[in-house]
């Protein structure tokens, strides 16, 4: 994440993160045990959505950080995303 993101938003996005993997795990093993199909979709969809949000969340991170430092006159050219790169990265998520 960015350099600039708190330790809260970056705490949020592991927990996402972490309950995405549980929920893959999840999907794993319903699909070894042969659970019924609808089961499996609708944990997998959840894996998504989870995966999604953590994406949208660390984008929208990286956004607040590059307005707020080219308001401020601080960005930093060397390693930060353009505002082009930020959106073609939330359009992959989309």
């Amino acid at each position: 994440m960015s350099p600039q993101a708190s330790d809260e938003e970056i705490r949020k996005v592991v927990n996402r993160l972490k309950r995405a993997r549980g929920q893959l795990t999840a999907v794993i093993d319903a699909m070894e045990d042969e659970a019924d199909c609808r089961d499996v979709v609708i944990q997998l969809a959840a894996v998504g959505k989870a995966i999604d949000r953590a994406g949208f969340s660390v984008i929208s991170t990286a956004l607040r950080s590059c307005v707020t430092d080219a308001e401020q006159g601080t960005a930093r050219e060397d390693d930060a995303p353009t505002v082009a790169e930020l959106e073609k990265l939330f359009l992959t998520l989309a």
